[in-house]
């Protein structure tokens, strides 16, 4: 099975590829990226490209499932419309893309809450991504919803500090379905869900993450 991956320079991105590499149902790993990923892998091919000029390149996004991790904060993108550029456009065309070629499954990270008619800016973007998606008619589609996520290298001071007051609640019972989520549970319940043969449209959320293909 041919793996494609976009996003794989972010937290759940870098430990997707990696949960992807050593995966033996898994042939071949192609990432798109606009810069160099920083691992090496006999199964992995790496294309570093422009996500503005996209001709030359388009052709290459084939392969039997396309993974998308892509996402970025207000803060790292500068605006709310740099974000919308980043999240939605560049994920719609990597999908389009996808489909033209004849992927037949996409493994999409949104979030739990996501709705297209939300009054909160994040909300209403993963819920038009989502619907969006659905829109395209992949044979299967797969949608992670997670909680807050742990990320091992967690920059941002205010992402650290809501993870850590939730972790505080759990830990007393309370908001146990929002318990944050570890990058590399996410991406070993993207590498399941990728490798299984699906039809039509799913969602995972929140700690159905965790078990997810366990028998």
């Amino acid at each position: 099975m041919k793996a494609i991956v976009v996003g794989a320079t972010g937290a759940v991105g870098r430990d997707l590829v990696r949960e992807l590499c050593r995966d033996a149902r898994y042939t071949e790993v192609r990432t798109f990226a606009r810069r160099e990923l920083g691992f090496d892998h006999a199964k992995l091919k790496p294309f570093v490209v422009d996500f503005e000029r996209t001709e030359g390149w388009q052709d290459l996004v084939r392969g039997d499932v396309l993974f998308s991790a892509l996402g970025t904060s207000k803060k790292q993108a500068g605006s709310k419309e740099a974000q919308y550029h980043i999240d939605y456009d560049y994920q719609m065309m990597f999908a389009r893309f996808a489909k033209k070629n004849g992927v037949k499954h996409m493994v999409l990270v949104s979030s739990v809450g996501a709705d297209a008619k939300s009054s909160f800016f994040y909300l209403k973007l993963k819920g038009e991504i989502e619907d969006d998606m659905e829109k395209l008619g992949f044979a299967g589609l797969t949608i992670l919803q997670p909680p807050s996520l742990i990320r091992k290298h967690a920059k941002r001071p205010l992402e650290t500090i809501s993870v850590k007051a939730i972790q505080a609640l759990n830990a007393i019972g309370l908001l146990r379905g929002m318990a944050p989520i570890s990058t590399e549970v996410v991406a070993k319940c993207m590498t399941e869900a990728g490798a299984e043969p699906f039809a039509g449209v799913r969602r995972i959320t929140g700690q159905a993450i965790r078990t997810f293909g366990q028998s």
